[in-house]
């Protein structure tokens, strides 16, 4: 039997859309949410790859119905493993793990979809303490999946480390010339500005993980 062909990079940054969408509003995505954000050329670009992804059992669509996608999440798919680094604070610099020990088999490891194998060379991910970024949605105990990276535009959320402190945090990230911004995402949180020579990017934000208490 044939294997099943390898999902293609526009395929993976559908999924990868359709995932943040849901998690962000509750409900999924229009055709044109998904052709406006995932630079698509035409709908029917996008219905294409939809059925794709549906004949990979991946997701469903009714297309009679707008709106109707569905992530098949618990169906058995390609996962990769992604270190626990350790924790970040969502609030003031709080010092983190060393890249030394990022190859520990000791550390704890989260499996993600396979849509993030784009990244799977240089993505980990962190424990959130704190609650400077809960208008972003980030909240205490949760989990953020980073890109490793030592560049960010303004406005990303970053995993920054403050050089002269040893010491990290996750913030929006603002270059201001010869200073730097860190953006917390909570109105009754100031901003924390450095010298930009003294901000290191240790990697930025590209999706968070949740875990959901069940009832009993």
């Amino acid at each position: 039997m044939a294997s099943m062909k390898p999902l293609s990079d526009k395929q993976k940054d559908i999924l990868r859309f359709i995932e943040g969408y849901i998690e962000e509003y509750g409900y999924p995505p229009s055709i044109r949410d998904i052709q406006n954000n995932c630079d698509i050329s035409s709908t029917s670009v996008v219905k294409y790859n939809l059925d794709r992804l549906q004949e990979k059992g991946l997701m469903n669509r009714d297309s009679e119905v707008s709106r109707s996608i569905s992530l098949n999440i618990d169906q058995k798919t390609n996962t990769i493993k992604v270190p626990v680094l350790g924790t970040i604070t969502a609030g003031q610099p709080f010092p983190l793990i060393e890249d030394s020990r990022w190859d520990l088999d000791e550390l704890d490891m989260i499996d993600l979809p396979e849509s993030f194998s784009y990244i799977e060379e240089k993505i980990f991910a962190l424990k959130v303490a704190g609650y400077s970024m809960i208008d972003a949605l980030i909240g205490d105990g949760d989990t953020v999946i980073l890109e490793k990276t030592d560049r960010a535009r303004n406005g990303e959320m970053v995993a920054a480390k403050i050089n002269s402190e040893n010491e990290t945090t996750l913030k929006r990230i603002y270059k201001e010339g010869d200073k730097t911004r860190l953006q917390p995402e909570n109105p009754q949180m100031d901003p924390m500005y450095f010298p930009s020579n003294d901000v290191s990017i240790l990697g930025k934000v590209v999706a968070v993980w949740r875990y959901l208490p069940t009832g009993k």
